[in-house]
């Protein structure tokens, strides 16, 4: 019989053992806790660590001790494809995630599986949940089946240079990152330049410098996170230099790192303001992304570019078509706009997603190492709603009533 002991035991002793533990069990109801319980018990197992699921407990155990196997029971969710969906992008990548619910359709578990999911459907017998644990660690020691889940790929496109899509791209990674828990690597696609380090707030910082002789084939993730900065525990930025490789060559080689880490993390942000040379490029790699954010600001040039960036997406089969937002950025104040908010939108045919106000004193914010993000105003409240659309969660409309403070 297969030997789950070695491999479930989450040790009674962990802590004078120095064992992380291995399988944790977010619970609805008594009588599912009860179940798994009684079934680890019958096996000589040591029973998972249970915890009610709230999102709270979720996210704060998950973030401060992450088990090799999770199971949530989502039996009360009326819709297990969100739930998991918000669940998904707090959990660590290399984790086996189980989801326990009692919706039996096809479609569910498709979606569950390209999420990264395992689906157990209640109710069960005991001998069916024995069975289904066995399969999970069978898989899980070859490396194979549902475990592995990617990064999802979030891409910052400015329709013009300067409109704010390296500040937006830099206050989405740390609203993720801190906020959400989400777990992010923020790339620069810029080529030798860019101030990505500025809109993060670090100090004495510099560009990894590019290894010759490294190409796609021979990169890891080991070896990709040598090429990263850490800016706090959840966000690391890649931020490569080399003077001996041409653009495409570094696009590519930025890439290929990417590519590498993406099992490490659960959001890749690329910053793609139009300078980058990419916006337009033949390969437009960025329409590959689960979801594309487009920052224009309110001129007809600005627009107009934006329009263009906005149809390459729809020229997408709607069923592969990434998720598009449209972020308007007044980077000048309003009265200055030489295109109205109705005009935007009727130029679009479709509502624009966020428009973000004239941040006044926004150099001095930056340059004093503080978050845009973090203020108690309209603009914050607005930038921490782009990460709940990047995530797929409902926005507060009662956050847009925020008082301003004094420097808002």
């Amino acid at each position: 019989m297969f030997d789950l002991v070695s491999i479930l035991k989450s040790g009674k002793d962990a802590d004078a053992d120095n064992e992380h533990i291995k399988t944790v069990f977010f619970y609805q109801t008594d009588k599912c806790k009860s179940l798994i319980e009684e079934t680890f018990r019958f096996e000589g197992l040591s029973e998972p660590v249970a915890i009610e699921n709230k999102q709270e407990k979720l996210t704060e155990y998950i973030r401060s001790k992450p088990a090799e196997i999770i199971i949530i029971e989502l039996i009360k969710v009326e819709d297990i494809v969100v739930a998991a969906q918000r669940i998904s992008n707090l959990l660590p990548s290399g984790s086996t995630a189980v989801i326990i619910g009692a919706q039996d359709t096809i479609s569910i578990q498709r979606q569950l599986k390209q999420l990264g999911f395992y689906y157990l459907l209640w109710p069960v017998t005991k001998g069916e949940l024995t069975e289904f644990v066995r399969d999970i660690h069978e898989q899980r020691d070859r490396r194979s089946g549902v475990g592995g889940r990617k990064a999802k790929r979030v891409s910052i496109i400015g329709a013009k240079g300067g409109v704010g899509a390296t500040m937006i791209a830099a206050e989405l990674s740390c609203v993720l990152s801190e906020v959400k828990h989400s777990s992010c690597v923020l790339v620069d696609y810029n080529y030798n330049e860019g101030n990505l380090d500025i809109m993060l707030g670090l100090s004495k910082f510099e560009r990894k410098k590019a290894q010759q002789g490294i190409v796609s084939e021979s990169l890891d993730a080991s070896s990709a996170k040598s090429f990263m900065y850490k800016k706090s525990p959840k966000l690391q930025l890649l931020s490569v230099a080399a003077d001996e490789l041409d653009f495409n060559e570094m696009i590519q080689y930025k890439r290929s790192i990417a590519n590498a880490i993406s099992s490490e993390c659960n959001f890749i942000l690329e910053d793609l303001s139009a300078s980058t040379g990419l916006v337009f490029n033949q390969s437009n790699h960025w329409l590959e992304s689960n979801c594309i954010i487009i920052v224009t600001n309110s001129t007809v040039s600005s627009l107009r570019d934006a329009g263009r960036l906005y149809g390459m997406v729809n020229s997408i089969a709607a069923s592969e078509r990434p998720r598009v937002f449209i972020v308007v950025n007044h980077n000048m104040p309003e009265k200055y706009a030489s295109v109205k908010p109705d005009e935007i939108e009727k130029f679009f045919k479709r509502k624009v997603d966020l428009t973000i106000p004239y941040i006044k004193d926004f150099a001095d914010v930056i340059l004093d190492g503080k978050r845009l993000s973090d203020r108690r105003n309209k603009a914050s409240a607005l930038l921490n709603n782009l990460a709940s659309l990047v995530l797929g969660e409902q926005i507060n409309k009662k956050s847009f009533l925020f008082k301003r403070s004094p420097k808002g």
